[in-house]
């Protein structure tokens, strides 16, 4: 049998079943290499360094205290306090800052925190930190109190928090004796905090 531009249609036809047959046998080594390229690619994005750091990529000795920004999933689940603490809180608010501004503003809250954490280690209060608006407070009749910390002056500061009393809101940042200054008013703390013997609770 002749085909229609004069080759025998038997050889074609086994030159073009060779070739698919080819095709076929080259075409799985090709999607791996692909695939290899893709996942070189992803890892390489994921590796890239930040040229600033920011809130959410801080790295300190109290890295576990204070908030990483508003989108750590962990600070976002409300915090129950049970005994005498300092509530560093960061809310969603303050994304709404420039860049620099709430850098610099976060590094502030930061330092000040740091001043003041061996006066509270010291004297026995806990300090934590939040994302989320709303702190609940356990109180002796075994029940709970919610405070609100949204709608303030600044979506950031801290919430005094003892148990069996009214709790205090500090919003904005505290210069570092500023803000033991309030410790000391509120927690009724000696002026040599940071020698005083753990509080005693019962």
């Amino acid at each position: 049998m002749v085909a229609a531009d004069g080759g025998p249609c038997g050889d074609d036809g086994g030159r073009g079943r060779r070739a698919v047959a080819h095709w076929l046998n080259i075409f799985p080594g090709m999607k791996l290499v692909i695939w290899m390229a893709a996942l070189l690619s992803l890892a390489s994005c994921q590796i890239r360094p930040f040229a600033k750091r920011t809130p959410q990529d801080d790295s300190t000795d109290l890295a576990h205290l204070v908030p990483h920004g508003s989108i750590d999933s962990t600070l976002l689940i409300p915090r129950v306090i049970t005994e005498p603490s300092v509530v560093l809180f960061w809310l969603r608010a303050a994304d709404t800052l420039g860049a620099d501004d709430r850098s610099d503003t976060f590094d502030d809250l930061k330092y000040y925190t740091e001043q003041v954490a061996p006066a509270l280690e010291a004297s026995g209060i806990k300090l934590l930190a939040t994302n989320a608006d709303t702190v609940y407070v356990s109180t002796p009749d075994a029940k709970r109190r919610t405070i609100l910390l949204s709608g303030l002056d600044y979506p950031y500061g801290y919430l005094l928090v003892d148990p069996g009393g009214p709790e205090r809101i500090l919003t904005g940042v505290y210069a570092d004796q500023d803000l033991m200054d309030e410790l000391r008013a509120y927690f009724d703390l000696p002026d040599d905090s940071t020698s005083a013997q753990p509080r005693v609770t019962t």
